[in-house]
This record gives structure tokens, sequence and C-alpha cells, in this order.
């Protein structure tokens, strides 16, 4: 019936049921395994890609359009971007820094010009609130801190965190938007202390700022964005931050490696 359906011959059915499996066939199966496994080892927020750069590191050569076939096959998809929304609270008293990134994100050497922000991520105990530092060099998130309420310290943890892994040298552009803990006598004062000097967003610019708001997009994407309770979110934004996203995820910006690798690379 399927031969007279389809208007073929019972003699050329049977012998294309025993030809054997084209070798395009047979490879297409054995990248399926790798890709899902290039796939599950980015915590399934991969693309093509990335998971086409996971492939690459690994030797395995083969073109991102039949990495993103194949993944269309296999139905492995990459978690799409959230649409940014804003999340700073200004004080208009506090101290305005002039802009001095002027989005030029791109520099030549670690721990020339630090970027930060803070969100916010919900828990049924109320909010968490993270600040992070990133280093505009390598991507690397050098600095974060949580808490249950948005203020300096909340900020200056970081800060204080980075300063102490990094021990940048006097000079660093420290880059923010105008939220209120950036712009307070005590942080400013710490800046000093440090030898950095303060950059600041044009008033409600979220471009001037866009690798903080690319880095909160892309862990509220692929982590999510509410928590079982305070301590759950602190787990596991260590394990996302200094685990996931500075030790093995492939950033675009850096050739598809990851932060740490590319500075390892780099020194």
């Amino acid at each position: 019936m399927i031969c007279r359906v389809l208007e073929v011959s019972a003699s050329g059915y049977y012998a294309w049921r025993q030809r054997p499996e084209s070798e395009r066939s047979q490879e297409d199966r054995r990248l399926k395994v790798v890709i899902e496994a290039a796939h599950k080892r980015g915590r399934g927020a991969y693309g093509s890609p990335r998971v086409h750069a996971e492939l690459k590191a690994n030797g395995i050569k083969t073109s991102r359009k039949r990495v993103a076939r194949l993944m269309k096959d296999e139905q492995l998809f990459g978690r799409p971007r959230r649409r940014w929304t804003r999340t700073t609270s200004s004080d208009p008293q506090g101290a305005i820094a002039e802009n001095l990134l002027n989005q030029r994100f791109s520099v030549l050497a670690p721990d020339t010009a630090w970027v930060g922000d803070v969100t916010f991520l919900a828990n049924p105990e109320g909010w968490t609130y993270l600040a992070v530092l990133l280093d505009l060099f390598s991507r690397k998130v050098v600095g974060w801190a949580t808490s249950k309420t948005n203020d300096t310290a909340l900020a200056l943890a970081a800060l204080n965190m980075a300063a102490q892994h990094r021990q940048p040298k006097p000079g660093l552009i420290h880059h923010t938007d105008r939220g209120s803990p950036y712009a307070s006598a005590d942080y400013r004062r710490r800046l000093t202390e440090l030898g950095a000097v303060q950059s600041m967003s044009r008033k409600g610019n979220c471009y001037d700022n866009a690798v903080s708001e690319s880095f909160f997009g892309t862990l509220k994407t692929e982590l999510g964005e509410r928590f079982e309770s305070h301590s759950d979110a602190q787990r596991r934004l260590f394990d996302y931050i200094e685990v996931f996203y500075n030790g093995t995820r492939r950033h675009s910006a850096i050739g598809y490696q990851s932060p740490r690798a590319f500075e390892r690379l780099a020194a």
C-alpha cells in the first residue's frame, strides 16, 4: 500500500531499506552526539555560535550552518535574551563624574577600565541585590557582592573584592551609571584611595554602560531571576559567576573564549 501511494516499486523500496547509511548521515549522527554534549556543557544556554566555538576548540571541524541545522533537528536552542529594564535609583544631590568611556568598551590591557552596576533578583523573602564589577579587557567579573538592601555598603563590598583580587595600578577608569551608591562620599573616597578615576554614564542612557547591562541580561536569561531564598540566590550566583561565567562560558566579545582562558592567553 505504501509503495502504491508513493508510486514506487516494491523492489525499489526494499533496495532502499538495505542500502547502507551515507557517510554524511553517519557524520551527522556523530555530530549530534557531540553537539548535545557541548550544549549541556553550556548549561543549556548556548546557541549555535557558542556550540560551534566549543566544537572548534575541541578540534572538531564543521560549519556553523551545519551545527545550527543539527541543533534544530534535535530541538536544541539557546535561551533568548530578555529586554533591558531600568533598575538605577540616582541621587540628584550626589556627585556626578564625567563620562570618560563614551561607549569605548575595548581596552588593550587588564585593569585598565572596570564597569559596574547593581541589579535585583526575587525570592520569597524579598529582594537579593547583586553588585558587580567587570574588567573590560576580558569581561571577567572581578568583584561582586550580594545583599538584602541596595546601598553603598553593597557597592563597596564588590569594589573591595575587586581591589583585593586585582590590585589595580593608579589610573584605572571606574565606570558606572549615576546610582546613588556610586555617587556617595564613602564610595568616592575609596576610589581615591585606590587611585581610580571615576566615570559615569549620561543621565538615563543605558548604552553608556552596555557591558554591565548585557551581563545582567545574560545572567537573568541563563540563571533566572527568581530563587527559593536569599541564601539560595547567593549559592547559585557563586556557581554561575565564579565557576561558569568566569571559568568556562564562551564570550563573543573575546573570540568565544572564557574570561579566565582569555586572561591566561594574554598573560
